[in-house]
């Protein structure tokens, strides 16, 4: 893989970085001590604009290049997961009950990594914005930046970032324009009845029964209710009643996750669900409460971004190449709505797999990462 050499020799820095944030796990907002180091790296880096506390815990610096010219957005993720880690590798989680599951860590580090080079060579034209985020994992950490105004703040032309990708070649690149990851809403429903013994259900209104056949109905919303082109995922993941085996509770609740691609269809799933739900319940006399809470939108990246970001990876990486979309969320969706841009996935071989307790960031995929980071800068905004 034609990494760039100088970053090649940032490799053992990045790793003892890398490690020291995944043994100092931090997660949601509150980040703080990521933030420290990573503001510590920045200034060891002769960086000096650099923005703290946005998004409580997030950070922006900014590198000057050289002659005038746009201001180019790099991101990466700082937070960890609520997950208890069972690598046991000496560089395990410190921190009891989190953990870097999903490889913020080394994204954060890659991005240090081209901090580095693009601070020591400055051999591009206009500004990078570098974006350090908390809380993508939970809470939406990229919306509140984009809510603080960081967009126009430094005013940035367009963004971009990477994830890394278990099960994907070490090295390879992978991305598509148009949608890539879903838009995630959640629906929690709390049905109530009137509770009695097994023996005598003619004396009660059963919650059960009528969760069961929610449930069920809801299934209808994909099979016919969707046209067969779209995608559309509607999920329960839990039902929650009772406490004894011959007891009809008097409540019980359930939920579930929705997954889509189309404003259109996602508001088309939301109204449906909310009507099965009622319409299960009247024919069933129970009462309902439903809470349907809308999270991150669909992840879409521009064309023109995408192809441009999947051509510099040609030239870092061991291969690049289109991916199908997939049903698990992102929330630089936010960013994507904002500026143009385009998120990638980048491999790193085989191993556990995201949100696993045994996952591992691969540090050899690192200088790929922070190679692409700064090529897109030099692409992208060259010096005259």
């Amino acid at each position: 893989m034609p990494v760039l050499n100088r970053i090649a020799d940032y490799a053992p820095d990045m790793t003892e970085w890398r490690r020291h944030l995944h043994q100092n796990p931090e997660t949601r907002f509150d980040c703080h001590q990521t933030a420290a180091f990573i503001a510590g790296r920045l200034r060891d880096f002769g960086i000096t604009e650099i923005h703290e506390g946005i998004a409580q815990s997030g950070i922006v610096a900014i590198i000057e290049g050289q002659g005038p010219g746009p201001t180019i957005g790099l991101r990466a993720d700082i937070d960890a997961l609520p997950i208890t880690e069972e690598t046991g590798l000496p560089h395990a989680s410190q921190v009891p009950g989190k953990m870097h599951a999903c490889g913020h860590d080394g994204h954060t580090i890659m991005l240090l990594g081209a901090a580095r080079y693009l601070a020591e060579t400055r051999n591009f034209a206009g500004r990078v914005a570098l974006i350090f985020q908390p809380a993508e994992e939970w809470g939406g950490g990229a919306g509140v930046m984009v809510e603080e105004g960081v967009m126009e703040r430094f005013d940035i032309a367009q963004v971009y970032a990477l994830h890394n990708a278990p099960g994907v070649p070490l090295g390879r690149f992978e991305g598509r324009a148009g949608p890539l990851m879903a838009a995630v809403d959640t629906m929690y429903v709390t049905v109530t009845g009137r509770g009695g013994h097994g023996a005598h259900p003619e004396e009660t209104i059963d919650p059960v029964a009528a969760i069961v056949q929610m449930a069920g109905a809801l299934q209808t919303v994909v099979s016919r209710n969707r046209k067969g082109t779209d995608a559309l995922v509607v999920s329960v993941t839990q039902i929650h009643t009772g406490s004894a085996d011959n007891i009809i509770p008097e409540s019980g609740w359930f939920c579930a996750t929705i997954r889509s691609y189309d404003p259109a269809v996602r508001d088309m799933a939301e109204r449906r669900c909310r009507a099965i739900v009622e319409g299960v319940a009247a024919a069933m006399e129970v009462q309902v409460d439903i809470a349907y809470e809308r999270s991150y939108p669909a992840t879409v990246n521009h064309k023109d971004q995408t192809d441009f970001a999947l051509a510099v990876a040609e030239e870092v990486g061991a291969s690049a190449g289109e991916c199908e979309p997939v049903m698990g969320a992102e929330d630089f969706s936010y960013m994507l709505e904002r500026r143009p841009g385009a998120y990638l996935f980048l491999g790193q071989g085989e191993g556990a797999g995201l949100h696993h307790p045994r996952y591992d960031f691969n540090d050899a995929v690192a200088p790929v990462g922070a190679s692409w980071f700064v090529r897109l800068v030099e692409r992208a905004q060259p010096r005259v």
